[in-house]
Formats: C-alpha cells, sequence, structure tokens
C-alpha cells in the first residue's frame, strides 16, 4: 500500500497544468501517503501530545514536531534516572545480583537518553553502594591492578555474597552453640 511514502520521500513539485500523467501520478501518491499517515498518527497519539503539539499539514512536519515535543520529555527522564542512579543503595547482604542488574538497566535506560558512562565507573560506581559488609571486598577490589568488566564484577560480588552467607550463618551458629553450652552449665548448677 506504500503508506509511508510520504515519510520516506520528499514532498514532489505542485501539480501545475503542464504536469505529465507520470507527475501527477507522482504527486497524487505522495498526497495520499500523506494524508493517511497524518489520519494515523493523529488517531494514535494520546491527546494531551495531539493538542500540544502545532496543526501541522505534512507528516515530516507533524513527526518533527512530535520529536521536539519529547526532547524535554527525555531531559526530565534523564534527570529522574541519574537521581534514581544516585539513590540507590544496598542495605544488605544479599540481593547483590539484583541490585547491579538494576544499576546497569538504569544505565542502559541512560545511554538511550545519550548519557554515557564508562564501565568502568559503572563497576565503581557500584562498589560504593555496596554495604560495610563488603569492605574486605571492596579493598581487594580496589587493590587488584587489573580492571574487570561488569560482568566479572558481577560474579565476583555474587562469590562474596555467598561468603558473607556463608559467614553470617557461621556467626549464627556460633552463637546459638555458646548460648546452648551457657544454658546447659547454669541448669547444672541448679541441680547441685
Amino acid at each position: 500500500m506504500d503508506i509511508d511514502y510520504a515519510i520516506r520521500k520528499d514532498e514532489p513539485p505542485a501539480i501545475t497544468k503542464t504536469s505529465t500523467s507520470a507527475e501527477i501520478a507522482l504527486y497524487e501518491q505522495w498526497e495520499r501517503s500523506n494524508r493517511l499517515s497524518m489520519m494515523f498518527i493523529k488517531t494514535r497519539i494520546s491527546a494531551g501530545i495531539r493538542g500540544s503539539v502545532d496543526q501541522h499539514e505534512k507528516v515530516k512536519d507533524l513527526l518533527k514536531a512530535i520529536d521536539e515535543q519529547f526532547v524535554t520529555s527525555d531531559k526530565t527522564l534523564a534527570n529522574t534516572l541519574i537521581m534514581k542512579l544516585s539513590s540507590l543503595r544496598l542495605t544488605s547482604i544479599r540481593g547483590v545480583c539484583e541490585h547491579i542488574m538494576q544499576m546497569r538497566d538504569i544505565a542502559a535506560q541512560l545511554k538511550k537518553l545519550k548519557v554515557d558512562m564508562s564501565e568502568f565507573f559503572l563497576v565503581h560506581y557500584i562498589l560504593n553502594t555496596l554495604p560495610h559488609q563488603y569492605g574486605t571486598f571492596k579493598i581487594s577490589y580496589n587493590t587488584h591492578k587489573d580492571k574487570c568488566s561488569i560482568n566479572e564484577f558481577l560474579t565476583m560480588c555474587i562469590q562474596e555474597e555467598g561468603r558473607l552467607v556463608m559467614k553470617q550463618g557461621e556467626s549464627v551458629m556460633l552463637a546459638t552453640h555458646r548460648k546452648g553450652k551457657q544454658h546447659a552449665k547454669l541448669k547444672g548448677k541448679g541441680k547441685r
């Protein structure tokens, strides 16, 4: 049907008395495509956007006006994403994978909005959002000479999370075991 013809091609010269049948057919094809594209776009965009975009006769002009309308929206979205990224912190030793994936997702969204950050910066930024239990890991990472990719960093963090969870489990078992021994000693003293 070639509905997008007016979007892909520039408007041909207007029809005059001296226009050939090929020129007339080409203009009519462009004009039909332009009219159908305009109707389609106007029926598909929300009323809020439709009302804020000037009235246009040509589909290319309408698309340009819509695009300009969203430039400010992109800036607002970028600001919101930056604020979200800067406020994210991991508060417990669990969930490091989800935390890093969420931050990677925000960074990817920012990249689409032309707010780029290097992978090296993102790795260091994430490192600084980890809780104090990851202190030994942070020191170890910072003294490591090689830079690592975000995927390598994610793997390292998951391994550290596993180590911390096991260590936390051992601490709980040790505290429970000691408490049990003290309780048994107290019981033994009471029987005498």
